[in-house]
């Protein structure tokens, strides 16, 4: 290679490394491009009713900022009470699935007994800590240490504002990035992308709401404990599926145990009915319509984004496939392989 590809190879590579390095950055800048897009379709719906663009705009960002009030000021002073409250009663549900187990045992005959394995679940639980830690960790690094939870909300609610007060300056600095004869086909690209993330936000939106609702409903008619703050974590998770139902179903089961193990089976069997309503109802009619992603795949980029970028990759998996799936679609399918001829291919034997 002569000096001008080997300096191209080594701005390829220094390129990468300092996206890496600020790869929780990116995140964030990619959370308001998310949000973005939602109040722009907002704007864009407000627009209709013959309201300029100006005046849409701050509607869309007021209202935004007044359910961020309202989130932080009703709903989040009551919730971090009973979640405090959860803290407590969860370990004590988890002794008594302890104390339930070992009974259980103990009235097995001896020869199977000495067959299972003795497992005792405060052992587990400190196994698995050390899992969810770094996954916070790896995301809090930046958020808590660096900028600050504040300073991190304050950045995406700025860059949302300012993407949304002139969305096609920023699409069209993005566009100007590739070759000339294909900027054209990178703004169908970046429709596509639009259309998928805002149908993502309304379904994840929707499906929220009708997860804590149904939660809630469930929980109060078991007469569970800190039932709405249970609805509210389940509504939440559902951003993170598969992972998310795991998750939220573990401190109903809990505090249910304090009762009787029937009523915790009975929190299980419910938890499973509303993930089947989720999977099959909800999912199908939401969000697939407007994007087409297979169980592997939302599971593997779970798995993917959570290892490289941490609790924060893993909360925004699902738009991150979304917008890499289209890219990829589009144009390594669609402009390099559907099209990739190869004359005089050897016949096959």
């Amino acid at each position: 290679m002569n000096l001008g590809n080997w300096i191209g190879l080594f701005t390829i590579l220094a390129s990468i490394y300092i996206l890496w390095q600020i790869r929780q950055l990116l995140l964030l800048v990619f959370t308001a491009m998310v949000i973005a897009t939602t109040l722009n379709k907002l704007s864009r719906r407000l627009q209709g009713f013959r309201i300029k663009r100006p005046l849409a705009v701050l509607i869309s960002v007021s209202l935004f900022i007044l359910l961020i009030i309202i989130f932080f000021w009703v709903i989040v002073p009551p919730l971090a009470e009973q979640f405090q409250q959860l803290i407590t009663i969860v370990p004590q549900g988890i002794n008594k699935l302890n104390h339930w187990l070992n009974e259980l045992r103990d009235q097995l005959p001896n020869q199977l007994k000495e067959q299972l394995p003795n497992i005792d679940i405060n052992e587990v639980i400190p196994q698995l800590q050390p899992i969810f830690n770094n996954l916070i960790n790896n995301a809090g690094a930046f958020v808590g240490n660096t900028f600050g939870i504040f300073i991190s909300l304050l950045l995406i609610l700025v860059l949302t504002i300012m993407m949304l007060a002139d969305p096609i300056s920023y699409r069209q600095g993005f566009i100007k990035l590739f070759p000339s004869f294909y900027r054209q086909r990178v703004n169908l690209i970046l429709n596509s992308c639009e259309i998928g993330l805002g149908g993502w936000v309304i379904g994840s939106l929707f499906k929220m709401n009708v997860i804590a609702l149904l939660s809630f409903i469930s929980l109060s008619i078991l007469k569970i404990p800190l039932s709405s703050a249970q609805a509210v974590l389940a509504g939440l998770l559902t951003l993170m599926p598969n992972i998310g139902l795991i998750i939220s179903v573990i401190p109903p089961m809990a505090i249910a145990l304090l009762d009787s193990p029937l009523k915790s089976t009975l929190v299980l069997l419910i938890y499973i009915l509303i993930q089947q309503i989720e999977s099959n109802i909800l999912n199908p009619y939401l969000i697939a319509r407007k994007v087409s992603l297979l169980p592997a795949i939302t599971l593997i980029s779970q798995v993917f984004f959570a290892r490289f970028f941490g609790f924060l990759g893993l909360l925004l998996a699902l738009p991150l496939t979304i917008t890499c799936q289209v890219w990829i679609k589009e144009l390594l399918i669609t402009d390099i392989l559907d099209n990739w001829q190869v004359k005089n291919f050897p016949p096959q034997r």
